[in-house]
C-alpha cells in the first residue's frame, strides 16, 4: 500500500503563513528555528480534520475564530485557503479545497469549497452548489462542509475518512499521568491523554502492534518490559513493567515515569496505532525529540523510517540529532523560515542537497552547523499564492 497520502498542500494566509504550495512523499521533515512557523503547517492539516470529525465552527473556535487565523497582512484579502491534493490507497487521485472568511454575523462564511476525486466532483460558492457530477446533491449552506453531507455517498466518503482520519501529535505527559474515565481506544488523541485506553485496544485486537511498540520503547528506555492498561475502579492509566535491579516484576503507573518516557511511549503509539476503521493515513508530530535522552534519537527515527513504509509521516523538529541520518534524503526536507514575520516553507538550497548526495555531510551536520539553507528561488516563488481551485499543474 502506498504511504503517501498528501501529495501537494496549498496554503493562503494561515497564521504566519501567507502562502505555501509544497509537495510531500512518505516521509517529511519540516525544520527551522523556533518561532519560523513548522506547527501552524501541521495545524492547517489539523483544522480540515477537526471540521470533518466535529464541525467547522467548533474547529475554528478552539483556535480563537477565523479572524485569529488569518495571516496578519491579509486584511485586503480577507480570507484563508486551503488546499489539500491527496492520492487514497486504492490510487485515485484528487483534491480538496476550502475558502472561508470572518463574519460579523455568523463569525465565519465558507465562501468556496471543492473537491475532485476520478472522475467525480463538486464546487460550492457562497452557499450555493456550482457543479456537481452527483445528482440529487445534499442541501448545503454557508457554515457547513459540504464534504460532511455528501459523506454518505460512497465516492465521496473515502475522502472523508481519509481527511478526518489525519492525526497530529504533540504528547502531554501531564495529563498522560492523569487518570482517565475508561473509554474507547481506537484512536489516540492528539495530546496522548487516552494512552491507557489505546493500549488496551491494542493489546486485545491488534497484539503485534502493541509488541513492536514495546520492543522500541525497550531501546528508548532500558529496563521497560511492559506497558499495559490497567483499571482503578471507573478510571484507567498505563502500568509500567521494569526490570529495576534484577526485580523482574517492578511495577510502576504513569504518575512516577519520567515526560521522556511518557513522551515516547505516546510518539511510539501515535506511528504504529492500528484500528479496523479508521486508522490514520496520515500522522503529525510535534518535535518528538522533546525530554528525549541523545542517545534514544536512532530508535525514534528507525520508528519514524519503519512507520512511514506504511502511512505518511510529517515531523516537525530543529533537532540535528534526529536528522542524522546518512539514509535520509534532501527530498524528504522542507526549510522554515521566518521573513518579516512571514513563514516560507521550501526546499533545501542545491548547496545543502549536494553535500548531502556526495555523503560530505548528513543533513544533521549541516543542521548542527547551521548551513542547512533554505533554496532562495523557490522562496520568491512561495509569496505569490497558487491556485485553489480546479486541476492544477503538477
Amino acid at each position: 500500500m502506498p504511504s503517501t497520502f498528501l501529495t501537494r498542500v496549498v496554503l493562503h494566509n494561515y497564521k504566519s503563513i501567507a502562502a505555501c504550495d509544497v509537495r510531500l512523499g512518505a516521509l517529511t521533515y519540516l525544520v527551522g528555528p523556533n518561532g519560523a512557523g513548522k506547527s501552524n503547517f501541521l495545524d492547517a492539516l489539523h483544522l480540515v480534520a477537526d471540521a470533518l470529525k466535529m464541525s467547522l465552527a467548533a474547529a475554528l473556535n478552539a483556535r480563537w475564530g477565523v479572524a485569529h487565523l488569518l495571516h496578519r497582512n491579509a486584511v485586503q484579502a480577507g480570507y484563508l485557503g486551503i488546499r489539500l491534493e491527496f492520492r487514497l490507497p486504492d490510487g485515485r487521485a484528487g483534491h480538496y479545497a476550502l475558502m472561508m472568511r470572518p463574519s460579523e454575523s455568523a463569525g465565519f462564511i465558507i465562501s468556496a469549497e471543492e473537491c475532485s476525486i476520478g472522475a467525480d466532483s463538486y464546487q460550492v460558492v457562497d452557499g450555493v452548489l456550482k457543479s456537481s457530477t452527483i445528482m440529487p446533491f445534499p442541501a448545503v449552506s454557508q457554515d457547513r462542509l459540504a464534504l460532511v453531507a455528501v459523506s454518505g455517498i460512497p465516492v465521496f466518503r473515502a475522502v472523508f475518512d481519509a481527511l478526518a482520519s489525519m492525526s497530529i501529535y504533540n504528547p502531554n505527559p501531564q495529563l498522560m499521568r492523569m487518570q482517565q474515565m475508561q473509554q474507547d481506544g481506537r484512536s489516540l488523541l492528539g495530546d496522548g491523554a487516552n494512552i491507557a485506553a489505546v493500549l488496551g485496544y491494542l493489546r486485545q485486537a491488534h497484539g503485534d502492534v502493541l509488541n513492536l511498540i514495546e520492543d522500541y520503547l525497550r531501546l528508548i528506555v532500558p529496563g521497560v518490559q511492559m506497558v499495559e492498561r490497567t483499571a482503578v475502579g471507573p478510571m484507567e492509566t498505563v502500568l509500567f513493567r521494569q526490570n529495576i535491579e534484577g526485580q523482574i516484576s517492578a511495577l510502576f503507573y504513569a504518575n512516577n515515569m519520567s515526560d521522556g518516557t511518557l513522551r515516547a511511549l505516546a510518539v511510539l503509539t501515535a506511528l504504529f496505532q492500528r484500528n479496523d476503521a479508521s486508522t490514520p493515513q496520515l500522522v503529525g508530530l510535534e518535535e518528538p525529540e522533546t525530554a528525549l535522552h541523545p542517545g534514544a534519537f536512532a530508535a525514534v527515527r528507525e520508528a519514524i523510517v519503519r512507520a512511514s513504509e506504511q502511512r505518511q509521516v510529517i515531523v516537525v523538529s530543529h533537532s540535528p540529532d534526529l536528522l542524522d541520518d546518512v539514509d535520509l534524503q534532501p527530498e524528504a526536507v522542507l526549510a522554515v523560515t521566518s521573513v518579516a514575520g512571514a513563514t516560507l516553507i521550501t526546499a533545501l538550497d542545491k548547496g545543502s542537497r549536494d553535500a548531502v548526495e556526495t555523503k560530505l555531510w548528513s543533513l544533521g551536520e549541516l543542521l548542527r552547523l547551521g548551513q542547512l539553507s533554505a533554496d532562495q528561488v523557490a522562496a520568491a516563488t512561495q509569496q505569490l499564492p497558487a491556485p485553489l481551485w480546479g486541476n492544477m499543474v503538477p
